[in-house]
């Protein structure tokens, strides 16, 4: 698996960019076979950064109804990955 294909989006919320300031922590939605191992390297060749720590978790899709039809979204593998001290990485460097 490639290192793009490992790393699919950063989750940008509030409680997020709370994590990055506070402990410098990155979430990432991540491809659901990858693994912490795969995750890292991930990171550390993308980022150009040094990983301290990557917890995982699964989270399970939401049941949405929309009238009488009722839907599913999809699950998905969220990262928290806690950069070395000293490293950083901005998103919105120029915004």
């Amino acid at each position: 698996m490639n290192q793009h294909d490992v790393i699919l989006r950063p989750v940008n919320t509030e409680k997020t960019t709370n994590q990055k300031e506070m402990h410098n922590q990155v979430t990432f939605e991540v491809d659901r076979r990858a693994n912490r191992i795969e995750i890292g390297r991930a990171i550390e060749k993308v980022f150009n950064v040094k990983v301290a720590s990557i917890k995982t978790m699964q989270i399970k899709g939401k049941v949405k109804r929309r009238g009488k039809t009722l839907g599913k979204r999809k699950d998905w593998k969220k990262a928290i990955v806690t950069l070395s001290p000293g490293e950083r990485i901005d998103f919105f460097e120029g915004v």
